[in-house]
């Protein structure tokens, strides 16, 4: 029996909230209607809603703070001082660091990045990036559990009993909206077919 998701406002703790399956714009159009910084990735947004059931107030920035910039940058400079961004400056940069070409940025160093700016981090330098680069920090970790539907679709699409529907975009997503608005488990089995009896 799957249970439907309630409302935001009948949700009593974080830990209920947090059973159920919210999209990127549910959670801006939550965090706004709570008043709160509702601009950020999907992980950035759970969090201050996180900090909402705990009684934190995360209000949206309203002023963006004029940092000191530096010209020459080494492995001691700190990212809010030196005009950081994942751009081809620095995608070269860390080239010549790593003796990595094509250099790409990681899912990790892009949630440190995060974390820097939204704590206003002055101490978090190039050399701290290095270290979330080759796995030797735990600053900041991507959370896999914003790829819940692909990874969904993903093995709807590898089970056998899939290849009988012509449409399996439509029948995957008929499935994973039950099981996004439930408090089961946000993956996709077999037995989800035979349920939900799918047309």
């Amino acid at each position: 029996m799957i249970e439907s998701r309630p409302e935001f406002d009948k949700i009593t703790s974080f830990d209920e909230f947090n059973k159920y399956y919210w999209y990127r714009e549910e959670l801006s159009q939550i965090c706004k209607s709570l008043e709160l910084e509702y601009k950020g990735t999907k992980q950035e947004l759970n969090y201050i809603i996180e900090q909402y059931f705990k009684g934190n107030l995360i209000k949206k920035s309203s002023t963006k703070n004029e940092k000191k910039q530096v010209n020459t940058i080494t492995l001691d400079t700190p990212l809010l001082k030196c005009r950081f961004s994942f751009n081809m400056q620095f995608r070269e940069y860390f080239s010549i660091l790593t003796d990595v070409s094509p250099f790409k940025f990681t899912a990790d160093m892009a949630t440190a990045w995060r974390k820097v700016k939204r704590e206003n981090d002055l101490s978090f330098t190039i050399q701290d990036m290095l270290k979330v680069y080759y796995g030797k920090s735990d600053y900041a970790k991507y959370d896999n559990s914003v790829c819940q539907w692909n990874q969904f679709l993903k093995d709807f699409c590898a089970d056998e009993n899939s290849r009988n529907y012509s449409n399996k975009l439509k029948v995957a997503s008929i499935l994973w909206k039950e099981v996004r608005s439930s408090r089961n488990e946000k993956i996709y089995s077999n037995n989800l077919l035979t349920d939900m009896q799918v047309k």
